[in-house]
């Protein structure tokens, strides 16, 4: 028997067998000897942490719970314990969704790097501030800054909702996907240094003043980081954006952070130094009204026009061109986003590899070139795993080549009969006699021009039908629908065992949050909270200096 020593609502010691009781019988108990109402009233603490009902078979002892614990019982009205449950349920529900985030964001780098056909109508590829795609180190580099890049997205759309403990959440996430990425790769984005900005930005609008020491080693990396990429003097990122000044208000919002860090440690001088440097980019970034009015009398919206002022130091006649071009930009993409649909779209008629990966368009335009059929082309591809010199040795070989257009064609064969037995079901299925729709469905028709010709009686002969041995009508042609396998490779899974693997929902929301950034996307801040706090510290500091005088007059 081991003991419990309880204080609060009760005091006293409770014998009991810490393998066989579990939280809701010691509640219980508890309850009991101090008259409460009933056991829900009561709250158990152990070594600072409220201990839960659970499903109610854990053991004390599996709880960390030893021999003369103390116990903290405490009474809550019914109100309050309902109250308590609501928590403890909305954070069960915060810490799930989480976790999906996390895990929807490794399937997609994991898909969209390795080479796997996607299972969407889009596909995630890295680029830098020009546009163009990059490949940075290895594989597994690109996986992990790619499952960065997503996670800092969804915290910056957290953030933008005030949600700002989830952002913190996935923030941290995001900084472990980047830590599995070789170091000296992330040398040459500056992603990094503005996650950890971020990270801390977040610590403030929490008021968590106890993250102050982390906060001050995350903000000396980012400037180290941020002073790599951009340059001392910010030549390089300006040199990239065309003389365009995208980093004027990130930076105004280290040099807050930083002004924040040294008051709160204590270096007033530093603090000042730093707060009065962000309230002077605070005052660049101010947009006059003549210019903004002068800029959206062009047909730009107020928050574009506001935007392109800010990042081009309120220069109208660069805003007005950095605006154009920004529209150039995002019609290109449209058609690029087009082209790339079109492309993932022929890629699933072709299949997949044995190793599950998607036929290299590159590889297939060179094979067209040489004067190859498309088709042909694509499925010796496949079966090679990508691998050029094998696909034309096969294409080459009169033998293989023959045996590749069968199977083509007794795959098209295959599709066509689902396809056709998948129409008949669904006429069926409305109403429509089944052996009438046998006679009408063909393939080579849409399901619109078959329905009209159901309805308009103009069918072709039904097939003749002979009595088989147990004395029933046998059609000559089959009108069933049976079970066959996937055509794109043997041993793949189909579409639908991908959907239900996947978690559509936080996979699209991963998806829309990237989709809606942009180059610029990570310096677009709205300093109005910045404006605001820079001020906050400045009346501290000119009130510890008013107090410092004082005691020393």
């Amino acid at each position: 028997m081991a003991k419990l020593r309880i204080g609060g609502t009760w005091v006293g010691v409770i014998e009991l067998e810490l393998e066989n009781w579990t939280v809701p019988m010691l509640r219980e108990e508890v309850a009991k000897r101090s008259n409460a109402p009933r056991p829900d009233s009561i709250n158990l603490i152990s070594a600072g942490k409220v201990l839960k009902d659970g499903d109610g078979s854990q053991k004390l002892s599996q709880l960390g719970i030893r021999d003369n614990s103390k116990i903290l019982a405490s009474r809550v009205s019914v109100d309050e314990g309902k109250s308590l449950k609501q928590e403890l349920m909305a954070e069960e529900e915060r810490s799930r969704r989480l976790a999906r985030v996390k895990a929807a964001a490794t399937a997609l780098s994991k898909r969209h790097v390795d080479g796997s056909l996607p299972v969407e109508d889009f596909n995630i590829e890295l680029e830098n501030q020009g546009g163009q795609k990059v490949q940075l180190g290895t594989e597994t580099d690109q996986r992990a800054v790619m499952m960065g890049l997503m996670l800092h997205e969804n915290a910056k759309n957290l953030l933008r909702r005030q949600l700002y403990k989830d952002a913190l959440e996935v923030l941290t996430m995001g900084e472990e996907a980047f830590s599995l990425c070789d170091p000296k790769v992330l040398e040459f984005i500056d992603n990094v240094p503005i996650l950890q900005i971020d990270m801390v930005w977040c610590y403030f609008l929490l008021r968590d003043i106890s993250w102050l020491s982390v906060a001050g080693i995350r903000l000396e990396k980012a400037r180290e980081g941020l002073e790599r990429c951009h340059g001392k003097d910010f030549s390089r990122v300006r040199l990239l954006q065309a003389g365009c000044q995208p980093e004027l208000a990130l930076h105004m919002r280290l040099e807050l952070l930083e002004g924040v860090v040294a008051y709160h440690n204590g270096q007033f001088d530093k603090s000042k130094m730093a707060l009065t440097s962000a309230q002077a980019k605070f005052s660049q970034l101010q947009v006059p009204d003549e210019a903004l009015s002068h800029v959206m009398s062009m047909g730009f919206k107020e928050r574009d026009a506001r935007r392109a002022l800010r990042l081009n130091n309120q220069d109208i006649v660069r805003a007005v061109d950095f605006l154009f071009e920004e529209k150039a930009k995002r019609a290109q993409k449209r058609e690029d986003d087009i082209r790339h649909r079109k492309e993932i779209m022929e890629l699933k008629q072709y299949g997949v590899t044995p190793l599950k990966k998607a036929v290299s368009l590159e590889k297939l335009k060179e094979l067209v070139a040489i004067g190859f059929e498309k088709k042909l082309a694509a499925e010796a591809l496949r079966r090679n795993e990508n691998d050029f010199q094998k696909a034309l040795d096969d294409l080459t070989n009169p033998e293989t080549n023959s045996a590749i257009q069968l199977d083509i064609e007794s795959r098209k064969r295959k599709r066509e009969e689902r396809a056709a037995n998948a129409r008949i079901e669904e006429l069926v299925s409305m109403g429509f006699e089944r052996s009438r729709v046998v006679a009408a469905v063909q393939v080579d028709e849409t399901m619109e021009q078959t329905m009209s010709r159901l309805l308009s009686d103009d069918l072709p002969p039904l097939p003749t039908v002979e009595a088989n041995s147990n004395g029933n009508p046998a059609a000559s042609e089959p009108n069933n629908v049976s079970a066959s396998t996937n055509d794109t490779a043997e041993g793949t899974s189909t579409a639908a065992d991908e959907e239900q693997e996947r978690d559509v929902e936080m996979e699209d929301e991963l998806a829309r949050d990237i989709g809606s950034a942009d180059a610029l996307s990570d310096y677009d801040i709205e300093v109005t909270k910045e404006g605001e706090a820079i001020q906050e510290y400045l009346t501290l500091l000119a009130s510890t200096d008013s107090k410092e005088a004082q005691s020393s007059g």
